[in-house]
């Protein structure tokens, strides 16, 4: 089997493939999947592309896209590759840069390897399980942050689709109480933003009141990786299941825990 290191490697490659084709293309066409949640062409040929690579590179492992689904025995496979082509879709739709190409290694519900680009700003992270993170080369950490009203904090997007009113109540209800308490409340729109930007520092806790693994995953991995403690909104540790993902620096993970819980009580 190959050695983490290297699918790494291979990871970190087929990410870039994504990051000049969202450099270079500007969507021609907009579907809508659901209420408010769409996918350009830009999305398909990117996952189609890295499908391609990735299935010439490492063969013997599945392949699960956020687009088009499973492919190359991705039911049967041990290890599974999942790919975010977009992460950001409705941002990159706008013109507003902030998007990236998430990529994860999976063995079942366990992430090994990730990589993240985030094309606009030259910004490349990547992460395997036990050996850190990294950002353009260099090893990262999360902020040493102690204090919620010395901290910025990402919210993730508001739901549309289903049910978007009722969970949007504890949404609003967690924007107001992080509005009371921290410096700077932030919405970036991606969550590979969110999470690896709290991994290299830049932000100091994220709160995702949702879980999506194939959203989730890779950006998970490198905030563990850097230090970061992750959370369900009752403070156990995060696992798949989870309804709700709180991230954060160890010195304010409790505060940002219990405020979040308290908020949607």
């Amino acid at each position: 089997m190959y050695q983490l290191d290297h699918l790494a490697d291979v990871a970190r490659k087929a990410v870039r493939i994504g990051r000049e084709l969202i450099k270079t293309a500007r969507p021609e066409t907009v579907t809508e999947k659901t209420d408010r949640d769409t996918f350009t062409d830009v999305d398909v040929r990117i996952e189609h592309e890295i499908r391609a690579y990735l299935a010439k590179t490492t063969p013997e492992i599945g392949f699960i896209g956020e687009e088009e689904g499973r492919s190359n025995g991705a039911a049967d496979s041990e290890f599974v590759w999942w790919l975010d082509p977009i992460d950001g879709t409705a941002n990159f739709v706008h013109g507003v840069p902030l998007c990236g190409v998430s990529l994860a290694l999976a063995q079942g519900d366990h992430t090994l390897v990730s990589a993240v680009s985030l094309p606009y700003m030259d910004l490349h992270y990547s992460a395997v399980e036990g050996a850190g993170a990294i950002v353009n080369g260099r090893t990262m950490a999360v902020s040493a942050a102690t204090d919620l009203a010395k901290s910025i904090v990402a919210i993730g997007d508001y739901a549309v689709g289903e049910n978007a009113t009722e969970k949007n109540r504890q949404r609003i209800a967690v924007t107001a109480a992080l509005a009371a308490r921290v410096e700077r409340v932030r919405m970036f729109g991606s969550a590979a933003h969110d999470l690896v930007w709290l991994a290299e520092g830049r932000i100091d806790g994220a709160v995702i009141l949702s879980n999506r693994a194939l959203d989730l995953a890779v950006g998970l991995l490198i905030a563990r990786e850097s230090g970061a403690i992750v959370v369900d909104s009752a403070g156990r540790p995060h696992v798949p299941t989870s309804a709700h993902t709180i991230v954060a620096a160890p010195g304010v993970a409790d505060s940002l825990q219990s405020l979040v819980q308290s908020a949607i009580s």
